[in-house]
């Protein structure tokens, strides 16, 4: 009978020592002790391992697959929007068609990747059990008591005065109505596209704040394509997109955000009627007017490009860390551990 060498591990087969030496033995023993650390996997086709691939590269792949699928379904929805409307512009509705073809050309990609990652879509950041419950809420209050705090220190500091009423009767209830909807499509559309799957699948690669940093990047350099922006009001972009971040990193979900999102917008080109990142929209409630240093007011950019804008995002991101201490993004949930029983 052979001599064996002995091994710690009482379920790993015994190599005769006559084996032993042998180059062959040793890769099968390295194998085996690599084995009981990381089983090796199957071998996969090309294509399944870019979408399956935990290192950087793969990472980055699947994320231009994501980006990818929604072009496409930005330009198929383009072609049949033009098909119905050939001619660009015009009614407020023309606009509310363009941002529904944004938001869905963020969201669907997100259930193919899914599909891809064979996990439930509401992993990306927007589960249907939170829709419009008390993340959404909380956050729209949010958003909107923030924003009116800033229009007050800027009512009081001189530089902006609400004037008289721009719409009346059934018109006020309309656009507000319109607006609700428009802004909720803009808060999915952004938050999803930025903070939902790419969120997740750069946070594979870069960890969660360093994955945030670069989309937030990202987010504040979309909208330097807006005609009145300033680089005060990107830089704040930059920094909102930051503290949403934060909220999706504590609540779980990005329904805080899209809620705060939609208010905040809301505020600024419907109640307040101000420039939205440079933009100022048709059927705004109010004739007001905002002039003054443009440090203070935010210039053509509107009031979330002022420099107060910054201090308010530093207190919003205190008070939330407070309220809210507990990471809940991407964290697993571990089973409750079951009493051990003992018998005499």
């Amino acid at each position: 009978m052979s001599k064996t060498l002995m091994d710690t591990n009482p379920g790993r087969p015994q190599i005769p020592a006559s084996e032993a030496a042998s180059p062959a033995a040793e890769r099968t023993v390295t194998l085996l002790s690599d084995s009981d650390e990381k089983p090796l996997g199957p071998v996969h086709p090309p294509l399944l391992e870019i979408l399956a691939g935990p290192q950087i590269h793969f990472v980055i792949a699947r994320w231009l697959i994501y980006l990818a699928l929604g072009f496409g379904v930005l330009f198929l929805y383009g072609a049949a929007l033009r098909a119905v409307h050939p001619h660009r512009g015009g009614s407020v509705w023309w606009t509310m068609a363009s941002e529904l073809g944004l938001m869905v050309a963020a969201v669907v990609p997100g259930f193919v990747m899914a599909l891809v990652e064979r996990r439930p879509f509401g992993d990306f950041g927007l589960p249907s059990r939170g829709a419009f419950g008390p993340n959404f809420w909380v956050g729209a209050l949010w958003g909107l008591g923030s924003l009116t705090l800033l229009m007050l220190v800027l009512r009081a500091a001189g530089v902006f005065y609400f004037g008289s009423l721009a719409l009346h009767g059934a018109r006020v209830a309309g656009f507000a109505a319109f607006y609700i909807v428009f802004f909720l499509m803009t808060g999915v559309f952004e938050d999803f596209l930025l903070r939902g799957y790419s969120q997740w699948i750069l946070s594979k690669a870069l960890k969660f704040w360093p994955a945030a940093v670069v989309l937030s990047v990202i987010f504040g350099a979309l909208h330097t394509s807006n005609s009145g922006e300033t680089i005060s009001g990107v830089l704040a972009v930059v920094a909102i997109g930051l503290f949403f971040c934060l909220t999706l990193r504590r609540t779980g979900t990005l329904w805080w955000a899209v809620g705060f999102h939609m208010a905040w917008d809301w505020g600024e080109s419907y109640l307040y009627s101000v420039p939205d990142s440079g933009t100022t929209l048709r059927g705004h409630l109010l004739n007001s007017s905002i002039h003054g240093a443009a440090w203070l007011t935010g210039g053509s950019a509107g009031p979330e490009g002022s420099y107060l804008v910054f201090g308010l995002i530093a207190v919003m991101w205190v008070l939330f860390s407070r309220v809210y201490p507990d990471v809940k993004y991407g964290v697993a949930q571990e089973p409750a551990a079951q009493p051990t029983s003992t018998t005499t």
